[in-house]
């Protein structure tokens, strides 16, 4: 039995699905999986690595992409964390969130400590003067294979500058990917003082890969 669509709607950058499968969620970006409820194992790492290598409390923390709201869930379980600040291109996808996703999510955007930008994370860093200590970036499928073109700029030169520019000393940037990326670990040696590459196992497949770049 195939999914069911629950809302099929258009953006700016084209066509944005969510539909359910079984208990499950899948989001579905112009006919192309994006994501899904299944397994958020990979997406909870890229927060803890992050706070993990990070300052003393309170945290100031910086996710690009709400995605199904892992990642948020879990920046704040940490005690540690002080604020949180996504960024969030889709609208919808917020709205999605707060409607059928609270489950997974453990209603993550009613926190006081949760601040929502409905921005193009990319033009946002470009302009933000704010800075955090912990920065966990999950855009697309990763470095090598964007859904959305102007989302590449985020792991160029440009976009990497500006992601160390908004470090506090001593903070980490962890992204996320759904590839094996050593050019892209290469390319952030240039920048940061350590990187380093996390696998994370998937139960089918390739695994995913969670990149941590500390000041």
């Amino acid at each position: 039995m195939g999914p069911e669509v629950l809302e099929r709607l258009t953006t700016p950058r084209g066509e944005l699905q969510i539909q359910r499968r079984g208990d499950h969620y899948e989001i579905i970006s112009n006919g192309v999986f994006l994501m899904a409820t299944y397994n958020g194992e990979s997406e909870r790492l890229l927060v803890t690595a992050a706070l993990d290598h990070a300052l003393p409390p309170p945290l100031r923390v910086l996710i690009g992409g709400l995605g199904v709201g892992f990642s948020l869930a879990g920046a704040l379980a940490d005690p540690r964390v002080g604020q949180v600040t996504v960024v969030e291109i889709e609208a919808p996808l917020v709205g999605w969130n707060r409607e059928y996703l609270t489950e997974f999510n453990k209603n993550a955007l009613a926190d006081p400590r949760t601040r929502v930008v409905v921005a193009d994370l990319v033009a946002w860093i470009a302009g933000c003067q704010e800075q955090f200590d912990a920065i966990c970036l999950d855009i697309d499928n990763g470095p090598d294979w964007t859904v959305t073109e102007e989302n590449r700029g985020l792991y160029g030169d440009e976009g990497l500058q500006n992601v160390r520019r908004l470090l506090a000393p001593g903070g980490c940037a962890a992204y996320w990917s759904a590839h094996r990326a050593l050019a892209f670990l290469e390319h952030l040696g240039q920048f940061f003082s350590h990187v380093e590459e996390l696998p994370v196992a998937q139960v089918r497949g390739e695994p995913d890969y969670v990149y941590i770049a500390r000041r």
